[in-house]
């Protein structure tokens, strides 16, 4: 995979409330060279974008407390972050999810489960250019 030697150094967190996914997601990108960041919950995660500045935001849809999509307004309404992309993760891949997605200023959204290839690919095209 051509495009895994520019994922090195990426910082990407992972915000789902369950612990497989999360781990799952966590090996994925390790293995890949990213940075990795991990919350269980919206709540958990604006603390630590704030503290850590992600490149790229994974952030599932049905959590507690917080919701994905609530998670997402939040982030997209902060000009620090506006420009961060973020990308929903769900189980529900009906139109009205995605659209609702794209509402609060998802940049894409990814069906759960995922594989290793669809989350890398989705933080390579995301993934700051290294600068020549």
């Amino acid at each position: 995979m051509a495009e895994a030697a520019n994922l090195r150094g990426v910082k990407v967190m992972v915000i789902d409330d369950s612990n497989t996914i999360r781990r799952s997601a966590e090996i994925f990108l390790v293995q890949a060279g990213c940075q990795v960041l991990l919350a269980e919950d919206g709540f958990d995660a604006l603390a630590k974008i704030a503290d850590h500045q992600p490149d790229i935001i994974f952030c599932d849809i049905m959590m507690p407390r917080l919701d994905g999509y609530q998670t997402c307004a939040l982030i997209k309404k902060n000009p620090r972050f506006r420009a961060t992309p973020v990308i929903m993760l769900s189980s529900k891949d009906g139109l009205f999810d995605r659209a609702r997605g794209r509402m609060v200023g998802s940049d894409q959204y990814l069906t759960k489960p995922f594989t290793k290839d669809s989350l890398l690919q989705a933080v390579a095209s995301f993934a700051p250019q290294p600068v020549q």
